[in-house]
């Protein structure tokens, strides 16, 4: 069983709760700045994430999950396409429907970028943070990932 602090409203958690945020808003910041897809907008990195980790899909869906209308989807979609990023072809379910997808150019992009950031991090580890320091971390990332698995 997890132990829990003896409050809801304790004071340090509230502290800790504010330095957390800051530290992950610096980090998301830190390790953008090491992708290579340095040109796309947050809604276009948004859209490629989710093809990727949940598979084709129509524009009114992926509207509807990033909280846009379509017709801005469109838009999003139209420059992806014509980055070389996506394509579309029929839904073998609904011919009426056009499943959008990632190109294989994109996948090896998005596989570049992650291998970048992997790189970055881990020599930013190695350099900044002793021995004793890395199993802080390791430590600190079972506490933390604690607080976002169910």
């Amino acid at each position: 069983m997890v132990e829990r602090s003896d409050t809801l409203e304790s004071p340090y958690a509230a502290v800790l709760a504010e330095d957390l945020r800051g530290f992950v808003r610096k980090l998301k910041r830190l390790l953008r700045q090491q992708a290579l897809v340095g040109d796309l907008t947050p809604t276009q990195s948004a859209v490629l994430g989710r093809l990727e980790r949940d598979g084709p899909a129509t524009t009114s869906n992926l509207a509807r999950l990033e909280g846009m209308r379509p017709q801005s989807m469109g838009a999003v979609i139209t420059s992806l396409e014509t980055a070389g990023l996506v394509r579309g072809a029929p839904d073998p379910e609904d011919g009426r429907q056009t499943l959008l997808s990632l190109t294989d150019s994109c996948r090896q992009r998005i596989r570049e970028d992650r291998a970048a950031r992997q790189d970055w991090l881990q020599r930013t580890i190695a350099a900044r943070l002793s021995r004793e320091e890395q199993r802080q971390v390791v430590a600190a990332v079972e506490l933390l990932t604690r607080l976002v698995d169910d």
